[in-house]
């Protein structure tokens, strides 16, 4: 129940604040926009058209999503301690993993609600127009639901970087630093070296493996495979062969990512003096 009261608390003081709405109309735009630009030129080449459009919001959402996830946590501790509400609210009787994980809990809710209803506005739009597969819808669905747990990921990340640190400013260098470790720099970085080794060292199972330390890689990778329709553009959407690994290890590595950065951020917790 106290749980409960903390997540409550943060998705009230997202609504207060607009996030809720500006991240949902943010999505909704940029996705209506792809649902209805992007896939234009589908009828020439005979493609699906939601397939299309599932690949370009995944390659949107590996940029958007991380950054949106990591502005709403990185000061979701350090932020209480600035403002002196850290004390009070620790002074009632309530245990201090049950801060960390109802604060994180309300900010993944804040952020399923937008991404649910922003990309859902883009599939009414490619629904009335018609010409949809089932397993294409399949792939969408699975986009959405992959896109909730990738900013889970990076909001459990941006709470633990809330809980190293004292000051603001120090949480949100260090949430941007995080934002282009692993949206911007791991993949050229990896590139680098493949590039460097010549495939002397770094294989094709190596790559593969590598790959599964980033969750937005292992969410690219997911959506590639989410469907026959969509797994046809895999090849260009980046490094990693999609097929190598099963789907459902691609979701629970994306667990493992929710998880062990959150385990982490209570771990810490408990420990930090106030």
């Amino acid at each position: 129940m106290k749980l409960l009261t903390i997540a409550a608390q943060e998705v009230r003081a997202g609504l207060r604040n607009r996030w809720v709405l500006a991240i949902t109309l943010l999505l909704a735009a940029l996705a209506l926009s792809l649902a209805l630009l992007g896939s234009a030129p589908v009828g020439v080449v005979k493609a699906d058209p939601l397939a299309v459009v599932v690949v370009s919001l995944a390659s949107l959402t590996i940029f958007l999503v991380p950054l949106i996830a990591l502005l709403l946590s990185f000061d979701a501790i350090v932020g209480e301690h600035e403002r002196g509400t850290l004390l009070l609210l620790l002074s009632y009787p309530i245990a201090r993993w049950q801060v960390v994980v109802g604060k994180v809990l309300g900010q993944v809710a804040i952020l399923a609600v937008a991404t649910v209803l922003g990309y859902g506005a883009a599939g009414v739009a490619l629904w009335l127009k018609g010409g949809v597969g089932a397993d294409a819808w399949l792939a969408y669905g699975a986009m959405v639901a992959t896109s909730v747990m990738l900013g889970a990921s990076f909001v459990a990340i941006g709470c633990l970087a809330s809980t190293l640190v004292r000051e603001r400013a120090t949480a949100a260098g260090l949430a941007v630093g995080v934002w282009l470790l692993f949206v911007l720099l791991f993949d050229t970085a990896l590139l680098g070296v493949l590039v460097a080794d010549q495939g002397r060292i770094v294989g094709k199972t190596a790559l593969d493996a590598l790959l599964l330390l980033n969750p937005a890689d292992v969410y690219r990778l997911f959506n590639m495979t989410a469907s026959r329709s969509v797994s046809v553009y895999s090849g260009m959407a980046g490094p990693g062969d999609p097929q190598a690994v099963a789907p459902w290890i691609y979701i629970a590595v994306l667990a493992a990512w929710i998880a062990v950065p959150l385990a982490a951020a209570v771990g810490v917790f408990r420990r930090r003096a106030l």
